[in-house]
């Protein structure tokens, strides 16, 4: 059994429930206790005893007896419980040591070391006691030989006030303070937004390829634990330090508490957005987060441990069941169904709404390159238009609003954006093995995609990478110098795709067209009037970006540092200032960011001169609330010593950004503080 030990709560010797939840009830060999009867789904952090009921026969108070527990008439001799949450109506009973209870096979319920499947239980309401059932197994908590285990089906548990409790560890956000409301006087967001980001990456590629979790019923124990998978010269780090430039042979995989080998900036396979950083840039005003569902069926096929199928749509609909409970969870920590400040928007309305709590609101996306299967292969199709219907259907059942026709390979849409270099030499190998054929690229001028190597060399060293199933006879392509195209353009799959989309009023997002058809879709959103289109983390040409201005789509750039952080990759206050001087950068009325937070793109690393000019400890964030540094664990995280190693230091970055902008600063804080704003009305729009 693995135990959640989690989120300090100031408890001291009294339980913190809402008085709603709370009620005074007589309690045999205890009158004066306090029975708690709140609902079934709002008991997280509460300190109580359990006295065992089979029908309304008293069996006793439970109190600790060696490995497991037996019964006491004394109320005063019960063993304090702490119930904390693992998802909506689900707890782990935490003894005083911090021991969880469990279900053990032979029947008795004993006590563990760490959580696991067995030490969770599934509460209901029965009049004005629980039913506890082992989460695993179904059986219900009771009298089994005379001591605590599964009981019948009528025994029930009555919970009362206690106090003692273990507090379990948890990461707290180092936000303080009052934030300033989410909505101005007239009904306009205030606040940042996050484009681009991947929080269900856990459950993407298989759900094995990264290392740690944004949320686990385990909590931070369970979520942030390291992997044997990613440790010392394992292929988990290996592909890592292909992948992110880090350090194959120094992978300690320590994971929580001491977190001294991840996560940094370019630790891509672990998990860099646990939901307490979430939380953290929520409280300093981030308003919105697009949380695009992303898959790979290629790259899911280079680990050979995995949960689920490689199949994109397969991958798809893991991550959105991941990231609905994500918000359950959140629920169930915040004391109960719809309580949380994380919540998943479907529509424009749902984002004011939401904000108008004062809560983040969570908009889905999808990013995949066989979007409903319609790979082509060799030029032939793999879907239909009945394909297309069927899955955008499906789709808007998950929520999504927006989505890339395109992403890393030529598919029955369109072509892509090449990348560049050594990544898009490893790229072009996907893209053989997903159509049979390498990217294919003519010379141009004017908007054009990432130039390619004029040799081999790159191609041969990843060949000798490993197997690569390549079919037999390959010959490695050569691309013209300068400037190049994708030669493939919006096919008529791709335009039927693009009409359906903005029928449903969509967000269509370029980022990753190759221009020839990331043209043709601008030709159909101007022909018909339709502002639904965005570019949003800096994969587009300068050019695309501003037909999309001109349209009134929604632009951000990918979140790199503020200025030169010696990683070879533009800065941030640069790409802002270059969209701002477009011939259409007036129409910019908000500006937002991407993060691309596991997504296989490095976060921003510290900036170089982030010694003479260093953001400052504790900060004011643009919502009024203090920010000091953030702890997990042992470890204290400043952005200017580790950049953004994990997406808690979105909150710092977001100031380090203002701050650095010099004279800019004013009219940067208030694009940032209108992305939000910004990114709703684009959707209003398309919707109307």
């Amino acid at each position: 059994m693995t135990a959640s030990r989690r989120r300090p709560v100031a408890l001291g010797l009294a339980v913190v429930v809402s008085v709603a939840a709370l009620a005074v009830a007589a309690i045999p060999g205890a009158s004066a206790a306090t029975r708690i009867t709140g609902p079934a789904d709002s008991l997280d952090g509460v300190c109580a005893t359990l006295e065992v009921y089979s029908g309304s026969r008293s069996n006793g108070y439970v109190v600790r007896d060696g490995s497991g527990y037996a019964f006491t008439s004394a109320a005063s001799s019960a063993t304090p419980f702490r119930l904390e949450a693992t998802q909506l109506s689900r707890y782990e009973l935490l003894g005083p040591d911090g021991a969880p209870a469990y279900q053990s096979v032979v029947g008795f319920i004993l006590a563990g070391d760490k959580y696991g499947d067995r030490a969770d239980y599934t509460l209901a309401a029965s009049g004005d006691r629980y039913r506890f059932a082992a989460t695993a197994t179904g059986q219900t908590m009771g009298s089994f030989l005379w001591r605590l285990g599964a009981g019948g089906s009528g025994d029930t548990v009555a919970l009362a006030a206690a106090g003692g409790c273990y507090t379990p560890p948890d990461i707290a956000t180092g936000v303080t303070g009052t934030a300033a409301p989410g909505v101005d006087t007239s009904g306009k967001l205030v606040g940042t937004i996050d484009a681009h980001a991947h929080v269900t990456a856990a459950a993407a590629f298989g759900g094995r390829l990264r290392c740690g979790e944004a949320w686990a019923s385990g909590g931070v124990e369970v979520a942030l634990a390291g992997c044997a998978s990613h440790a010392s010269l394992s292929l988990g780090a290996l592909l890592e330090a292909i992948i992110g430039g880090s350090d194959p042979i120094d992978s300690r995989e320590d994971g929580w508490p001491t977190f001294g080998d991840w996560p940094q900036h370019n630790s891509l396979l672990h998990e860099q957005s646990y939901f307490r950083g979430i939380e953290r840039s929520w409280r300093a005003g981030q308003r919105v987060l697009n949380a695009l569902l992303v898959a790979n069926r290629v790259i899911c096929g280079l680990y050979p441990s995995r949960d689920t199928s490689c199949d994109e749509m397969d991958q798809l609909r893991a991550q959105s069941r991941y990231l609905y409970s994500m918000q359950d969870y959140v629920d169930a920590q915040s004391g109960g169904a719809g309580k949380g400040w994380f919540r998943i928007a479907t529509t424009p309305a749902q984002v004011r709404a939401i904000a108008a709590q004062g809560k983040l609101a969570v908009v889905v996306g999808v990013e995949n390159s066989e979007l409903f299967g319609c790979r082509e292969i060799n030029d032939a199709p793999q879907c239909t238009r009945a394909d297309i219907d069927a899955g955008l259907d499906e789709l808007r059942a998950m929520g999504v609003s927006g989505l890339y026709p395109v992403h890393k390979f030529d598919n029955a849409f369109g072509g892509t954006r090449f990348d560049s270099g050594v990544t898009g030499a490893a790229v072009n190998v996907g893209n053989l093995l997903s159509t049979g054929h390498w990217w294919q690229a003519t010379s141009c001028a004017g908007p054009s995609d990432n130039e390619q190597p004029l040799v081999s060399d790159d191609f041969a060293e990843l060949l000798k990478l490993g197997p690569l199933n390549l079919p037999a006879g390959t010959l490695l392509p050569v691309y013209p110098s300068g400037q190049i195209c994708n030669t493939r353009g919006l096919t008529g799959l791709g335009r039927y795709l693009i009409e359906q989309v903005m029928a449903r009023g969509m967000i269509i997002h370029i980022d990753h067209m190759g221009v020839k058809t990331a043209q043709a879709v601008l030709d159909m959103a101007e022909a018909a009037g339709y502002p639904g289109v965005a570019s949003v983390h800096t994969w587009s040409d300068r050019a695309i970006v501003d037909r999309i201005l001109a349209l009134g789509g929604f632009v951000a750039s990918y979140a790199y540092a503020a200025h030169d952080a010696g990683n070879d990759l533009p800065d941030f206050l640069a790409e802002w200032r270059a969209n701002r001087a477009l011939a259409h950068g007036g129409a910019i009325t908000g500006y937002g960011f991407g993060s691309d937070v596991n997504g296989l793109g490095p976060q921003a690393p510290p900036r170089l001169n982030a010694g003479a000019s260093p953001l400052g400890y504790p900060f004011t964030a643009p919502n009024g609330t203090t920010v000091s540094r953030q702890v997990f664990g042992t470890r204290t995280f400043d952005l200017n010593v580790d950049g953004v190693a994990q997406y808690g230091l979105y909150a710092d970055w977001t100031v380090d950004l203002i701050q650095q902008a010099g004279a800019d600063g004013a009219a940067l804080r208030a694009d940032l503080l209108n992305g939000a704003e910004a990114y709703t009305v684009m959707w209003e729009r398309s919707l109307s």
